[in-house]
């Protein structure tokens, strides 16, 4: 009889695609290839050890390095047979990791590999390379500060101050949101000086100009718009107030209440495919002009003037509410009672009047006029006073909304000056205004990277060559997710179907636009049993259900991602 010698049960999840996918991408060989390992580095090389943590912090949702090494041991049966080699627990200790990431933190290395990656990444996926997006974000962390470090105090977009942090600029591929360049810089310096040396790097890395760099109103420095139009690239970009000329904001508007200029509609797809109007505007010309070291750089930039309907629409209940918040706090002002203050000089009743009109930001909005008068009231007999007739002083406020400034003020809400040296040929202002929009791409890649399933912040590493290289390692598992999400969109697309069966509590939900992350927790709760015998070993893993090889057919994998875990046949233990 064989008798039983150990049964085994692991959480395989969504793993095996994982590491397929990082195998498409070629991760591993093009790291062993451009990060080379001290002749003591044994077992595994560095590339497999990298992709393999990176398996375990897109599964696990969490980077930090303790956790990795009791992982591995769970499943050491599944990895072995993903991968094809023996993995050993103990590859994965603290002190294994600690060098991957100082091994990440080289800067000739990584810009190497990063600029081997993209072009790869390019060329396997056929992606489109037109316009890029630029943001920075900080990423805070339980560590010390010192004086040259990378790790201080500064500006938190984490909202804790009391955090020392790093800065983390990035530059992203529209419409994936694929990272193509990723700066890590200490956490006091500005956002302004860090979008050249990022832009820099990005024209580096895909061998391109030409490229449409969009950003927000950081980007928007006269010598940063003028060194990318010199290089031969277009800029897109909010104009603050302070890189206008004098009235020039003043002048646009007057050319709109005279009736000089066309409002061109903006147009965007709605979710039920109709043309949703999101905008309007018009656009100018301007000749710009920058002298620097002695020499004269010229362009020609065209001003976007865009008004978004939702942001005026919003904009004016809001300006209408606190105008009508203050007119009714001015009124109560003159109202007597009990526990209701009097005021008998117009002096202390204006300033009264001046702290809700300033509060409420509505001094162009009220139309204000004062009086002062005497009243009398009666007054009771008590204790030997003798009943009578009291005089008294009081001011009040006549308060009433001056709709004439109010409603230019309304015509002037939602509006925007925007910035670009791309001609009109190439991009229109509707499509300027889209194109914009996409910002969201950069900021939801930053999202991902500090939030899940990558849980940069707060970060749990003390040296800061560890920090640069997790920050690095991160942004590599960002473009396998990034990949997985724009393959399985593609392909939706392409058959111009829907899928269901991704959303809990409803399964006849639809999308034609899955995130990797839905993708991605659809193969939770898949287990491989390993039962060994005296003489052979049996394999049986979790049947996959039909979303799941849904899934893995719209990636592109096959199912034997997954079967190849289990048996088919019997094997020797």
């Amino acid at each position: 009889m064989n008798e039983i010698q150990s049964i085994i049960t692991e959480r395989v999840d969504d793993v095996p695609l994982l590491l397929a996918q990082m195998e498409r991408m070629g991760l591993a060989a093009l790291l062993d290839a451009h990060f080379p390992t001290h002749g003591n580095w044994q077992g595994l090389t560095f590339g497999r050890v990298a992709t393999i943590w990176l398996s375990s912090i897109l599964s696990r949702g969490d980077h930090r390095l303790v956790h990795v090494e009791p992982w591995v041991a769970q499943r050491q049966s599944t990895l072995h047979r993903v991968t094809g080699e023996v993995v050993r627990a103990q590859e994965f200790s603290d002190d294994r990791l600690e060098i991957v990431l100082r091994l990440l933190s080289d800067d000739v290395h990584w810009t190497a590999f990063e600029s081997a990656l993209n072009q790869h990444l390019v060329r396997v996926y056929d992606l489109s390379i037109q316009r890029v997006h630029v943001d920075s974000t900080s990423a805070s962390a339980y560590t010390s500060v010192s004086e040259e470090g990378l790790f201080q105090f500064g500006h938190s977009k984490d909202h804790r101050p009391d955090l020392p942090q790093v800065k983390v600029m990035q530059a992203v591929l529209d419409p994936l949101g694929m990272p193509l360049a990723t700066d890590v810089v200490s956490g006091e310096r500005a956002d302004d000086p860090l979008y050249v040396p990022c832009i820099e790097r990005v024209r580096a890395s895909l061998g391109r100009s030409g490229l449409l760099y969009v950003g927000d109103c950081k980007l928007a420095s006269r010598d940063t718009r003028a060194w990318i139009a010199g290089q031969g690239d277009y800029y897109l970009c909010p104009l603050p107030q302070v890189q206008l000329a004098e009235r020039e904001w003043a002048e646009a508007f007057e050319a709109l209440e005279r009736g000089e200029v066309v409002l061109s509609p903006v147009f965007r797809e709605s979710d039920d495919g109709k043309p949703q109007l999101i905008a309007e505007g018009y656009e100018r010309q301007v000749p710009m002009v920058r002298e620097a070291k002695g020499e004269s750089q010229s362009w020609t930039e065209r001003r976007l003037v865009v008004r978004s309907l939702r942001q005026a629409k919003a904009s004016e209940a809001a300006l209408r509410a606190r105008v009508a918040q203050a007119k009714a706090q001015v009124e109560a002002l003159n109202q007597r009672g009990r526990g209701r203050k009097r005021f008998a000089e117009i002096d202390e009743l204006r300033q009264a009047v001046n702290e809700v009109v300033q509060r409420h930001q509505v001094a162009d909005f009220l139309w204000l006029r004062y009086a002062q008068h005497c009243t009398s009231r009666p007054v009771r007999a008590y204790r030997g006073r003798a009943a009578g007739i009291k005089a008294q002083r009081q001011a009040t406020v006549e308060v009433r909304v001056d709709e004439e400034a109010l409603a230019s003020a309304v015509g002037r809400l939602g509006w925007r000056v925007y910035g670009t040296n791309q001609p009109r040929e190439q991009l229109s202002l509707e499509q300027a205004v889209l194109a914009y929009r996409s910002e969201y791409l950069v900021e939801r890649s930053l999202g991902r990277l500090k939030g899940c399933p990558l849980s940069l912040t707060p970060m749990y590493v003390q040296r800061d060559d560890h920090a640069t290289g997790l920050i690095r390692l991160l942004t590599i598992a960002l473009r396998v997710l990034t990949l997985l999400e724009f393959v399985g969109r593609r392909q939706l697309a392409l058959e111009e179907v829907k899928m269901a069966g991704l959303y809990a509590g409803n399964p006849k939900r639809e999308t034609a636009r899955p995130t990797a992350e839905r993708l991605l927790e659809a193969f939770g709760e898949i287990t491989l049993t390993v039962i060994a015998l005296p003489q052979q070993t049996i394999r049986h893993m979790t049947p996959l259900s039909a979303i799941q090889l849904r899934i893995l057919e719209i990636l592109g994998f096959s199912a034997e991602v997954y079967t190849r875990l289990e048996a088919i046949f019997v094997e020797p233990p």
